[in-house]
């Protein structure tokens, strides 16, 4: 028998023998590295040099992210910044790590911070240590064996185009001319980026530690925490204190969280939740083989697996759908691997040697399998804690913190450094409610499938299976039987469109059958979704063109009720608002104003709408009782809890009497919208909602079928309409109302799809999708939220006015296209003939009947980018390597003048 693989295992391996060995069924377990940091330990246990007896910043885990961060830290002139590693740098996940960099990937900004790590491996440390990190250019090669995986790759080539990544798109036989161990049969194409490569471990960290400590930085080895020292300040606000050791404390304001799979243990020394699990991941080692050397890595999305160059050899692995959890990693576990699971690791195999034939008939030289950290949501955990102030992630990275480590550590470094970052890091801010960071279902659940998923193509209209049916809302019932296809938003529940072939249930998750768990059969919900595995126009986009005219031409229900809602309150409570909001919301009770909140960048950290209120006499959901001034906070629920940390913080740092209440739960909130809105409300709501009664931008306790309700007139699709915030208890009642009362006039549900359409062609915002915490509101055209001409200082304020003196450098513009072409952002902007930006998001406007584009521009020449550059420029916009004429807009196309949402048609 000259086979690596037990014997045990099922037909077809158990006669095949895929990969087959000389040396017999038992495979060493070691890394593929010529060196790494375990051979250079003196053997002491003692730490490697005398901890201080204070520092500014304390880093605990010497991997990847926390050399990283250490660096960073130096380079940006923190003086005192301590590394603290309880074995030797790498032992923990760093060290039997792949080390692969892949610069493309579906994201602006991860490919912003894979830029830096390359920048960081390639050039900067060996520039500044004469060290060799290991950086390998071998390029990369991406598969496609579907038309919708080559699709994929065609948008990561147009999106590489806006930052100057090399990419091409190549066909099969180009593939086989490039790398001719490959078999192409079943290939569609493949992406190939010449600059792509490896990193090795040990020569990373090693060369991060010798740049971080000759900028003054303290790495100390075997030693380590014990404890994290949490104290109140004279506000009641936690905040880090102290760092304990066996060998003694060093005093800080600043902890952060470096420690990979033993991030949770940690954390909870501080009394912070660090919501990630750990999972086995592996991969195999090849003996030699023959015409490998200087081929590109290999990602083959379809078959899950990866195949990296190892010199003259490869290393395999993969995301396979039942990895094994990790319960709990010992916190001695240094340098240390797993016996790999042969059972779980086989369904790789069959892809590897499809894909390069030769490995059937190549040995395996040894096995790597070791512990890795792994999020809800693939996404890496970082940024302050919102339990502890000075408790800061670097964590959960997701097989990914060596490619990651050098632009994620630039960017926490300077949060630490400046309390926010420099890119929009909101996809890995510590993002989670606190009802699911505590919830290890939940937690468990999305972190497979976010595993399991990990390859899969990454399809706009996807929702998880995982983790469902956590927060729902009191209309969740009503609507589901109604036909609502629900999305999936940070726990909410929230309606996604109406389907007319009537209910669709989200069902507990089945692990995708993995584990012994049966799979669900005629899952109506997940059949759905399938069926929008599309970068075409999906077939459910009649159904939101019905919604979407139903809004525009009669009127329409939306369920917003998963909306955060927030209580400012207090006898300071306007001086924080002044501060916290662009816009001026000092105003008399009864008034509601669309305002922005800046960070000190400029950048804007969140859009709103905020009302003034009385106190509540008795205190209700509706209106709390409080002593001095008072607002009502309405904010998108999938950046709720970003918004609720954020404005804590700095309610803490101004120190000022006064109070934020969360009512998210308590309240639901019923939007109707459309031409016919006034006249359906009007038999509902015991107010006059005429014009002159009840103006735009102001806000009533009215009762609407008997129960009292907070009536808000606002939109966020263009239309007459008015908000409905209800106590959760009348909520159904209400709406029912509502229905029956539009039944005569046409009315329809509608949902977030149909939102998102009619909120892009009306010119709308969305946060975190065409406005950002790196954008102003200068460059997002926001500049009327700003309240410039008065002389109340905002935060952020300073920043504003200098960029208006100055001039913009870079403006976000419409763009609408005559084909009808389906866009979904991450597409290319050219203009006379040169890149000028990406598309930040799009959609299809159906009262247009045009696509819907918007993203931001820069003058190639480095200038400033005023209106006239815009209306001069001749433009297209490049979709999968195909472009398309576009006309670029100063103004929204539809109702410039705000006509409609004054109620004129």
């Amino acid at each position: 028998l000259r086979a690596t693989i037990p014997c045990r295992l099922p037909a077809p391996w158990r006669c095949s023998r895929p990969f087959s060995s000389s040396t017999g069924p038992t495979v060493k377990k070691s890394v593929p590295y010529q060196k790494t940091l375990q051979e250079e330990g003196s053997g002491s246990r003692e730490p490697s040099q005398p901890l201080p007896s204070s520092a500014q910043v304390v880093v605990v885990g010497g991997g990847s992210m926390g050399c990283h961060t250490t660096y960073h830290l130096a380079k940006q002139g923190v003086s005192s910044v301590v590394l603290l590693e309880r074995d030797r740098l790498t032992s923990g996940t760093t060290w039997h790590t792949a080390g692969l960099l892949w610069q493309l990937r579906p994201s602006d900004v991860e490919v912003e911070l894979l830029a830096h790590t390359r920048d960081v491996v390639s050039r900067e440390l060996p520039a500044e240590t004469g060290l060799h990190t290991g950086w390998v250019q071998n390029g990369g090669l991406f598969i496609a064996s579907s038309k919708q995986r080559l699709d994929e790759y065609k948008r990561l080539m147009s999106l590489g185009k806006v930052y100057g990544v090399e990419s091409y798109v190549l066909t099969p036989s180009q593939t086989k001319d490039l790398y001719p161990l490959m078999n192409i049969s079943d290939l569609y194409g493949t992406l190939y980026v010449p600059k792509d490569g490896t990193m090795d471990p040990a020569g990373t960290c090693s060369s991060l530690a010798r740049a971080a400590t000759a900028r003054g930085a303290t790495i100390i080895e075997n030693c380590p925490v014990t404890g994290i020292q949490v104290r109140a300040d004279d506000f009641g606000v936690k905040r880090v204190y102290a760092v304990e050791t066996a060998h003694g404390t060093i005093q800080t304001p600043c902890v952060v969280n470096c420690a990979g799979v033993w991030a949770p243990a940690l954390g909870r020394l501080a009394g912070v939740r660090v919501p990630l699990v750990g999972m086995r991941h592996a991969y195999v080692v090849t003996e030699r083989i023959e015409g490998i050397q200087n081929m590109p890595n290999v990602r083959d999305h379809d078959a899950s697996v990866y195949l990296r160059l190892q010199g003259d050899a490869l290393s395999m692995g993969g995301y396979e759908p039942n990895p094994i959890f990790c319960e709990e990693v010992s916190e001695k576990f240094a340098f240390g691997l797993f016996d790999l699971n042969w059972d779980v690791f086989m369904q790789h195999i069959e892809g590897a040697v499809n894909r390069v034939p030769v490995l059937e008939k190549t040995g395996i030289k040894s096995t790597v399998c070791g512990p890795e950290s792994f999020t809800a949501d693939h996404k890496p955990l970082m940024g302050e804690a919102p339990e502890v102030r000075g408790f800061f992630l670097g964590c959960g990275f997701n097989s990914a913190g060596m490619m990651l480590g050098g632009g994620c550590g630039k960017e926490l470094a300077h949060w630490i450094i400046h309390g926010r970052p420099e890119k929009d890091m909101y996809g890995y801010d510590i993002r989670f409610h606190h009802s699911l960071t505590a919830n290890n279902r939940w937690i468990r659940e999305r972190s497979h499938e976010s595993y399991a998923k990990n390859y899969s193509v990454v399809f706009p209209h996807d929702e998880p299976l995982a983790g469902r049916n956590v927060r729902k809302d009191p209309l969740h019932q009503e609507l589901l039987q109604q036909g609502c296809v629900f999305q999936e938003r940070h726990g909410w529940e929230r309606p996604g469109w109406f389907s007319p072939k009537g209910a669709a249930p989200v069902l507990d998750y089945d692990y995708y059958g993995a584990y012994g768990q049966q799979r669900h059969r005629d899952y109506t919900y997940n059949q759905l979704l399938e069926d929008e595995y599309t970068f075409d126009f999906p077939p459910h986009h009649d159904i939101i063109r019905k919604e979407c005219l139903t809004c525009r031409n009669a009127l329409a229900a939306f369920d917003m009720s998963y909306f955060g809602k927030f209580y400012l309150v207090g006898p300071e409570a306007t001086k924080a608002a002044n501060w916290l909001f662009t816009a001026d919301v000092n105003k008399a009770p009864g008034s509601t104003v669309y305002t922005c909140m800046l960070n000190q960048r400029g950048g804007v950290e969140s859009d709103l709408t905020v009302s003034r209120i009385s106190p509540g006499q008795p205190a209700s959901p509706l209106a709390p009782a409080f002593q001095g001034d008072g607002y009502y906070l309405a904010v998108g629920g999938a950046v709720a809890q970003h918004n609720w940390s954020y404005i804590t913080a700095v309610l803490q740092d101004m120190k000022l009497q006064c109070k934020l209440l969360d009512c998210t739960e308590e309240l639901g909130m019923i939007s109707i919208q459309g031409p016919l809105s006034r006249v359906v409300l009007q038999e509902v709501l015991d107010t006059d909602l005429s014009n002159e009664a009840f103006p735009f931008s102001t806000h009533k306790l009215t009762k609407a079928a008997g129960c009292m309700v907070r009536a808000v007139r606002l939109t966020f699709v263009g239309e007459l309409g008015w908000e409905l915030h209800v106590p959760k208890a009348d909520c159904v009642k209400v709406y029912q109302a509502v229905m029956q009362a539009g039944a005569r006039h046409g009315i329809a549900n509608a949902g977030y799809r149909a939102i998102e359409s009619l909120s892009i062609e009306k010119g709308y915002r969305h946060w975190h999708a065409d406005l950002r915490s790196d954008d102003t509101p200068l460059e997002a055209g926001l500049a009327f939220t700003c309240k410039l001409k008065t002389g109340i200082p905002f935060l952020g304020r300073d920043t504003v006015e200098a960029q208006k003196a100055k001039g913009i450098f870079r403006r976000l513009v419409c763009f609408t296209t005559e084909e009808k072409v389906p866009m979904f952002g991450l597409e290319a902007i050219w203009r006379d003939g040169s890149v000028v930006g990406h598309v930040r998001q799009a959609d299809f406007g159906f009262a247009i009947n045009k696509t819907v584009a918007y993203g931001y521009i820069r003058d190639p020449a480095g200038g400033p980018v005023s209106l006239d550059f815009v209306k001069s420029g001749s433009y297209k916009l490049e979709r999968m390597g195909v472009t398309y004429p576009a006309q670029a807009h100063t103004k929204t196309p539809f109702d410039p003048d705000n006509k409609r949402v004054k109620g004129f048609y």
